[in-house]
């Protein structure tokens, strides 16, 4: 699996496990365009190779993570690219 895409697996399996939470919400509060959080989820869809830091870092912290919480999950163990 390549980087950008266990990023956005990462990033829906933590908005689904919220109640009421969606991708909407969370771009909502972490004030970036939805469609920001949408290319990010859906690379596949969108042809979308990288992500900004800051971008994610804003994401992670509307989520009340750090990065390093965000990364340790066994969706990054076989990352190639």
């Amino acid at each position: 699996m390549k980087l950008i895409e266990a990023i956005g697996l990462r990033i829906d399996n933590l908005i689904k496990v919220r109640k009421n939470f969606t991708a909407y919400e969370l771009a909502k509060q972490a004030g970036m365009p939805r469609s920001t959080v949408w290319k990010i989820i859906n690379p596949d869809l969108t042809r979308v190779k990288t992500v900004k830091i800051d971008t994610l870092y804003q994401i992670a912290d509307t989520l009340g993570m750090t990065l390093k919480d965000f990364f340790d999950d066994p969706v990054f163990d076989d990352v190639s690219d």
